[in-house]
């Protein structure tokens, strides 16, 4: 893979960054805080207008054909100025869904809302102790043409400003993906409290009706796919988290001294900072990585679950190595590293245990037959 960017890629990068820099600084987030709003609603309208969006999809839809390695650098940006808007989860679990296995039908209603920011989708695919059961304990039954759906969904990102969800669910005691609209009848949302710097809520389904995204008997791989393309998009958040939490603390010890010295200048905090800086290099490559093979159409689950561990473990070496070399300051949950830990906390929990990866990972290269000896 060739790590420079296409000059496309390059200004989208560029545009993007200029859009957060300028709406999403340190004294605007702590208004909204203040405010007790969890979207920026005036930025996620700047951000569709700007075209964001746009940009990823194929040009057949009218897009710039960035792909996922577009959605990659974008996200980055959202997370080097912790931005409070539903980006990654209306991409990753309603634009690229729909574009995959929606209807042209769907696609026509449905990509409009998408792409000028008049939609937000959230996605309730994990349940209390999986990240994606096997068989949900959300269920689903067939009733004339459509589905109805019974069960409950904790702590759904974005879920309390969300138009659409989709919902993972046993059908005939097989998993499939279905969408639901959220002011249907049937369907209970209330807010839900976290440490998640987004509008998280509790999703009830009470003979809810729902839509089946592509088919019932490929629901198992249909899931894999948004999943994997999850993973690898909260990964490159994670790469843009660290990368801008470390120039704040690179910038922290160089200007603090201690004894008439720069903290810069101890070589414990050099050893710290330049570890830090590998972690956040290492996550981004391998980020990109499995974004490059899966918009070649290639097999790439095992790079997504690479990625995935990076993200999590390094993820979470780099924000406690930030706030640790902030010191006392590093406490304060109103000063701005604390965003940084907090972001990069909770993709660490989003993403699951590295335990947890590297068990996924092992027994996926278990299944993969030996050639002449070696991997």
């Amino acid at each position: 893979m060739d790590f420079n960017l296409t000059e496309d890629q390059r200004d989208l990068v560029s545009l993007a960054e200029r859009i957060f820099a300028d709406q999403s600084t340190d004294e605007r987030l702590k208004k909204l805080a203040q405010s007790g709003a969890d979207l920026d609603a005036e930025l996620w309208g700047r951000v569709a207008e700007a075209g964001l969006v746009g940009a990823l999809i194929p040009e057949e839809h009218g897009g710039g054909d960035l792909g996922l390695v577009g959605l990659a650098l974008l996200v980055e940006q959202q997370g080097r100025f912790t931005a409070q808007i539903p980006l990654l989860d209306t991409v990753v679990y309603g634009l690229l869904p729909l574009l995959r296995f929606g209807t042209p039908a769907a696609v026509e209603s449905e990509l409009p809302g998408l792409l000028d920011g008049s939609r937000i989708v959230a996605g309730a695919l994990a349940e209390v102790g999986a990240a994606l059961p096997a068989v949900p304990r959300t269920t689903a039954r067939r009733e004339g043409a459509g589905f109805r759906l019974d069960g409950a969904k904790r702590a759904v990102p974005w879920l309390t400003v969300a138009h659409r969800v989709l919902v993972t669910a046993s059908l005939d005691g097989a998993l499939a993906v279905f969408t639901v609209d959220a002011d249907a009848a049937g369907v209970a949302i209330e807010a839900a409290p976290t440490t998640a710097p987004w509008a998280s809520g509790n999703l009830t389904l009470a003979d809810a009706p729902a839509a089946l995204l592509g088919t019932a008997e490929a629901g198992a791989e249909i899931a894999a796919w948004i999943v994997d393309r999850a993973r690898v998009a909260l990964a490159a958040q994670q790469v843009g988290v660290c990368e801008r939490g470390l120039a704040r603390t690179v910038e922290h010890v160089n200007t603090r001294e201690q004894f008439g010295k720069p903290l810069a200048t101890k070589q414990g905090v050099m050893l710290r900072a330049a570890e830090a800086y590998m972690d956040t290099e290492a996550i981004r490559v391998t980020t990109l990585e499995a974004a490059w093979r899966m918009d070649r159409g290639e097999a790439a689950t095992e790079q997504a679950l690479v990625a995935r561990w990076y993200a999590s473990e390094a993820g979470k070496r780099v924000v406690h190595a930030c706030q640790h070399l902030h010191g006392g300051t590093g406490s304060d949950i109103d000063h701005p590293i604390h965003r940084h830990f907090l972001w990069g906390r909770q993709i660490d929990v989003t993403l699951g245990s590295g335990i947890q990866h590297l068990a996924a990972l092992g027994d996926l290269l278990a299944r993969v037959p030996a050639q002449g000896g070696n991997r």
